[in-house]
């Protein structure tokens, strides 16, 4: 049986596929509507992130973050939780996570027929397996919604959740410990200002982290050298890759369908004012 991992078009399509759901889930970090909802339970502005995104895991302390996040610096896991768990219970975290949601996707998605495209996303959903994939896991382990709309929302978490312990792996396999991580990542998506202001590392981190790089000959400055372009597509190459169960399952077809019906709804998510500029560079 051939191996999956060597269809690029597949691949292709995939990344493809993963863009347009991948603009739809982020909307989450960046809309006042979710965050709001968050603070209405009592929860910090900034630090509210933390406790969403690991409610999953129940009322974990900071090291499971910590490990599963991997970017940030550990001192905002360390102030985040545990506590929120004071505050809120994991299982409020996680239905204001979703009613905040739901305001967000009736503005931005509309009355848009989702039905095809959700039933394609959970049949990606279907093909994707637990081991080595702790986020993915604990997010697999919730109900799915109801609503069509943020039953998609909640897919395209899996999907999302499930390509990013991919890419943890990736990362440690390149050697790259999370600051580094963040400055090579940052230098590579165009958003380094963004990546500074939001995982807690301190400028002496930053500024040891670049240099490490640059001993690698991967960083020059401010910017990527020939080689770190080049080792920094690979590792997205490679992540690509071990994400591919599940379009595998889905099929060609099937992932150039998604492709196509997320599209618009990639279109509305970065046309919505919600999301910073660089986002439109991923996917």
């Amino acid at each position: 049986m051939a191996d999956p991992t060597d269809d690029l078009e597949l691949i292709r399509a995939s990344r493809r596929a993963w863009g347009g759901l991948e603009t739809l889930h982020v909307l989450g970090y960046f809309a006042d509507d979710v965050r709001d909802a968050y603070v209405a339970l009592g929860l910090h502005p900034r630090l509210s992130y933390f406790a969403a995104r690991s409610a999953a895991f129940g009322a974990v302390g900071p090291e499971v973050p910590t490990a599963t996040f991997y970017v940030f610096a550990p001192w905002l896991h360390a102030k985040a939780l545990p506590a929120a768990w004071s505050v809120a219970s994991p299982a409020q975290v996680q239905q204001a996570r979703r009613d905040g949601m739901a305001v967000v996707l009736d503005r931005v998605v509309g009355d848009t027929d989702v039905s095809e495209l959700l039933e394609l996303a959970r049949t990606v959903c279907a093909g994707l397996t637990a081991p080595g994939r702790p986020l993915y896991a604990a997010h697999a382990g919730l109900a799915w919604p109801d609503e069509p709309r943020l039953a998609l929302w909640h897919a395209a978490t899996l999907i999302r959740e499930h390509r990013g312990d991919g890419h943890v792996a990736a990362l440690l396999r390149a050697g790259l410990d999370p600051v580094e991580s963040i400055v090579i990542g940052g230098l590579f998506a165009g958003n380094t200002g963004f990546m500074r202001a939001s995982r807690g590392w301190s400028d002496e981190e930053w500024a040891e982290a670049t240099a490490r790089l640059g001993e690698r000959g991967l960083v020059d400055g401010d910017s990527l050298t020939d080689e770190g372009l080049a080792f920094r597509k690979d590792l997205e190459r490679e992540t690509d890759r071990m994400a591919l169960e599940g379009w595998a399952h889905l099929g060609l077809d099937g992932t150039c369908r998604v492709a196509e019906l997320a599209a618009p709804l990639r279109t509305a998510a970065l046309a919505s004012g919600i999301l910073p500029d660089w986002v439109s560079t991923r996917g």
